[in-house]
């Protein structure tokens, strides 16, 4: 994660604001009881986890944002939206993490399991300003994380919502219509706003170790409660077994 956060074309790294909140939170834990570590209970309190989803989600986005070609320019700001600037244009991007869940696009909506979202007006709200700011069009893209069915029964008014793992392709098969020089000047401009910004913040370190330290710990935790429903499954299937061997 550190060649994503600490990039020096970024300010404060990618998922800084949701990073320092689910940090925050999470700072106000107890230490987990011997039990609750052994069976691998979630250490992330409940208040903490949405804003934990949310930086997994905006880091993965970064890091396919990493890999596009140096023909674009990616900067960030304290908000969840990241400014792509190259020859097809200028873009934001908004992740949305909506892991394991229904996404559904129509009638100028996004919905998730079933449940109406800001996240168009949000994003459509975001890229008018841009647009006011740099003087081009800014298209804003929705990037959904890992949703468990995405369903886009009509395209939305400009806007594009995609899942993330096609964003590159998205961004790499639009057609160049900047100089170079232009490019150059819009992200000028952009940085010299003050939110958007090309200097990084030590504050972006520190916070990505803490960050990492308790990603390991999640992780941890989840291998842990694998293993118990692992051996409890191989339990109950020796038990169901021998029960059928005696009948």
């Amino acid at each position: 994660m550190t060649d994503v956060l600490s990039s020096a074309r970024r300010v404060r790294g990618p998922a800084y604001a949701v990073v320092t909140e689910c940090l925050r939170i999470q700072a106000s834990a107890r230490r987990q009881s011997w039990f609750a570590w052994l069976f691998g209970a979630n250490p992330i309190l409940p208040d903490a986890r949405a804003w934990y989803r949310g930086a997994l989600g905006e880091i993965h986005v970064a890091k396919v944002l990493n890999g596009l070609d140096p023909s674009w320019t990616v900067l960030y700001s304290d908000e969840p939206e990241a400014l792509v600037i190259g020859p097809a244009g200028a873009f934001t991007i908004t992740t949305k993490n909506h892991s394991r869940q229904r996404v559904f696009v129509g009638d100028d909506r996004l919905l998730v399991n079933g449940h109406r979202t800001n996240h168009i007006p949000d994003a459509r709200h975001e890229a008018r300003a841009l647009t006011h700011l740099l003087g081009v069009v800014v298209t804003p893209v929705i990037a959904v994380v890992d949703p468990a069915v995405l369903t886009i029964k009509q395209r939305v008014d400009g806007v594009e919502v995609l899942a993330s793992s096609q964003l590159a392709a998205y961004l790499g098969r639009r057609k160049g219509r900047l100089a170079v020089s232009v490019v150059a000047d819009l992200v000028a401009v952009a940085s010299a706003d003050g939110v958007w910004s090309a200097d990084v913040v030590d504050e972006t370190l520190r916070h990505e170790a803490r960050f990492v330290r308790l990603k390991g710990e999640v992780d941890a935790a989840w291998r842990r409660r694998v293993i118990w429903i692992a051996g409890a499954a191989t339990v109950v299937t020796s038990l169901i077994f021998a029960a059928t061997m005696v009948a």
